[in-house]
Formats: C-alpha cells, sequence, structure tokens
C-alpha cells in the first residue's frame, strides 16, 4: 500500500510517501480500505516531533478516515466485510490501508460521500465531549467559539445550533465571519478589528456566555474569564497562542463559580472513546443523516500532495475541514 510518513521533523516539506505492507488488524480491529483521511492540526504537531502517536500507534499521521471494511480482526462482530465506515484512529490515517477499533468505527450518514465522511469523526468526538460533556451546554444557552472558521469551529457551530444553543463565533477576516454565520453562528466577531469580549457581552445583554470553546490559550485566557457568565464553563482543547499563564488573576473564576476544563482525545483510554461513539451514534448522527450537521470540506488533495495539505492547515487560510484522497 502507499503511505505518507515524516522524513525527520520540520515543516511541510518533510512530509514523504512510501510503499509497504498493508496493517493487520488486531484484535477487536478492523482493517478499513480507506478512501479518504481528514488532516487535523495535530499531524502537523506530528509532523514537527512534539506530538508523538501513542505506544503501540502507527508512526503514519492520520487521526481519521472513511472507507470499506475489508478484514476483520478476532473478535469483531459487530461489522461485516463490504461496510462503508468512518472511523476515529490513534495514527494511521494517511495511508491506503488502516486498522481501527471496531468501537471506534461508525456507519457513514446517509446522505455523505466518503470523502464528507472522513472528515466527521475528529472533530464531531471532539466537540461533542468537550462542548456538551465538559461544557455542559444546553439548549437557549450560548456558545462562544473561537476560530469558527476551522474544521472544529465549523462543527461546533452546526451543531450547538442544531441542539438548540446560540452560538456566537470569533474568526479572523469578515469572509470567514460571514461563513460562521452561514452556518449558524449568531454573531460573528472579526478578533483581528473587533473585541470579542465587548461584543458577546453586547450580545448576551451584558451576561455574557455560558460556554467557551477555546483553542488559543493563554493569550485569551483573562479575556475568556472576563466574557463568561455566572457559572460559566471554559474548555481548552489547544494552545495554539501558547500554553503558559503569566499573572492570572483567579478572582473572577471565584467570584463568579466559573468552571475551566479541558481535553485531548487521542491518549483517551478505548473504553473512554467508544463511550464517545455511542453517544454520537445516538444524538449526533441522526442530525448528519437528517442534513442538519455537515461537515464543510474546504479543499482535497491527493496523498502525494499531503504536505500541501499540511502547508494549507498551517496558513489557516482554509474555511472546513481538509481531506486527503486516496482514491478517485
Amino acid at each position: 500500500m502507499r503511505y505518507a510518513y515524516f522524513e525527520g521533523a520540520g515543516g511541510p516539506e518533510v512530509v514523504r510517501v512510501g510503499e509497504g505492507a498493508k496493517p493487520e488488524p488486531r484484535a477487536g480491529e478492523v482493517l478499513i480500505e480507506v478512501m479518504a483521511a481528514g488532516v487535523n492540526r495535530p499531524d502537523c504537531a506530528q509532523r514537527r516531533g512534539v506530538y508523538p502517536p501513542p505506544p503501540g500507534e502507527s508512526d503514519v499521521p492520520g487521526l481519521e478516515v472513511a472507507g470499506r471494511v475489508v478484514a476483520l480482526g478476532e473478535g469483531a462482530v459487530a461489522l461485516k466485510v463490504g461496510d462503508e465506515v468512518c472511523a476515529l484512529l490513534g495514527s494511521g490515517g494517511y495511508a491506503e490501508f488502516a486498522r481501527a477499533a471496531e468501537a471506534l468505527c461508525l456507519p457513514v450518514p446517509s446522505g455523505l460521500s466518503l470523502v464528507e465522511a472522513a472528515a466527521l469523526p475528529e472533530a464531531a468526538f471532539t466537540v461533542f465531549d468537550n462542548v456538551f460533556t465538559r461544557g455542559r451546554l444546553a439548549p437557549g444557552e450560548t456558545l462562544l467559539v473561537h476560530g469558527g472558521s476551522s474544521g472544529i469551529g465549523s462543527m461546533a457551530i452546526q451543531l450547538a445550533t442544531a441542539l438548540g444553543a446560540k452560538v456566537v463565533a470569533t474568526a479572523g477576516s469578515d469572509e470567514k465571519c460571514a461563513f460562521c454565520q452561514s452556518l449558524g453562528a449568531e454573531l460573528a466577531i472579526n478578533y483581528r478589528t473587533q473585541d470579542f469580549v465587548a461584543e458577546a457581552k453586547a450580545f448576551t445583554g451584558g451576561a455574557g456566555v455560558d460556554v467557551i470553546l477555546d483553542m488559543v490559550g493563554a493569550p485569551y485566557f483573562a479575556r475568556n474569564l472576563s466574557a463568561l457568565a455566572l457559572e460559566g464553563r471554559l474548555v481548552e482543547i489547544a494552545c495554539l497562542g501558547g500554553a503558559k499563564l503569566e499573572g492570572a488573576n483567579l478572582w473572577p473564576l471565584i467570584l463568579r463559580r466559573l468552571t475551566v476544563t479541558g481535553s485531548t482525545l487521542r491518549a483517551r483510554t478505548l473504553t473512554q472513546k467508544a463511550a464517545i461513539a455511542a453517544a454520537l451514534r445516538e444524538k449526533v448522527w441522526p442530525l448528519v443523516a437528517a442534513g442538519r450537521v455537515k461537515p464543510v470540506i474546504a479543499a482535497r488533495f491527493p496523498l502525494e500532495k499531503a504536505g500541501g495539505a499540511h502547508a494549507l492547515m498551517e496558513s489557516s487560510a482554509h474555511m472546513g475541514k481538509i481531506a486527503l484522497v486516496m482514491r478517485d
């Protein structure tokens, strides 16, 4: 099979494509003939050498795929050869064949292509767990999504709206703000020209937002606390702007009974991730099948151009998800 790998740590120029043996599914796994794979920022971090795959996982990058089941490992009984699935992986998605835990495979929702389905798992798992489980977003509440035009942001806007919340999003251009509003955000804030704290408070009549999904990190921490309502919840999923806080004031946290939490997905146990998959099947997949939530594909690249996909990801010029297509 063909697969992508990194020739050392570095920029997009270290991405290479090689050929090797197909992997064999282990107990509880299936082998997927990959039609497409999603490209995510953790893949770029792995390429830079700062986010290695968990022990026992492939060195091949790629956290999500869609395709057809072609082999079953021992104990895999829920799926059958020929089933079309999308799956969350620990690694290995940038390849023509990939192993996946059967418990982390979900059916391709009706109405979606395999390329679109490949862009679902990472964003859906991340958003559902962080916004609704950790952030406890409820119908009628207001969610502030930073990076609303990203793959995660575009999923968060759609899913929160579909489940009855109001959404405010930030983005880095007027074009990206319009994109966020087209997905359901009631207010989109250009963070380059507007103060998101002031705009969010004005939108909520001075009360503040109930939940914030943040991927910027330390530079936004104090401002995020200021934007939260009483009993508000801040959920951190990345630190693209830096991780270390300097001179943080904890009194807003204490006096307004705020909650700060966060998570990563890749290192979680199979049991934990399987519980999220079960919740997605029950609560999110019907919304996707009904067309109320849909991954937005910003760009498609062949496997041989995976380096270009990484360059686009790191430019932040895209709106939505980036996909690698293995086969026409």
